[in-house]
């Protein structure tokens, strides 16, 4: 792999903690994100960005359901 023998428990925490880290900062910011969209003062608007990213976020997990399904 490239790594002394002893660096390898190091080099695969620091990884998994970088992975975490990335996670929560996604999370925090998709937070953030819903908490200035309730406070939008136009709920047509909401109302059709939210069904956006439902259509979004359907269309993806299909790719990949697809893409997934059909390398086996």
């Amino acid at each position: 792999m490239g790594l002394p023998q002893q660096a390898v428990t190091l080099a695969l925490v620091f990884f998994n903690i970088g992975v975490e880290l990335g996670q929560l900062i996604f999370v925090a910011t998709v937070v953030l994100m819903v908490v200035l969209l309730q406070r939008l003062t136009y709920p047509a608007l909401l109302n059709k960005l939210q069904t956006a990213v439902v259509y979004m976020i359907g269309g993806v997990s299909a790719f990949w359901l697809i893409e997934r399904t059909l390398s086996f």
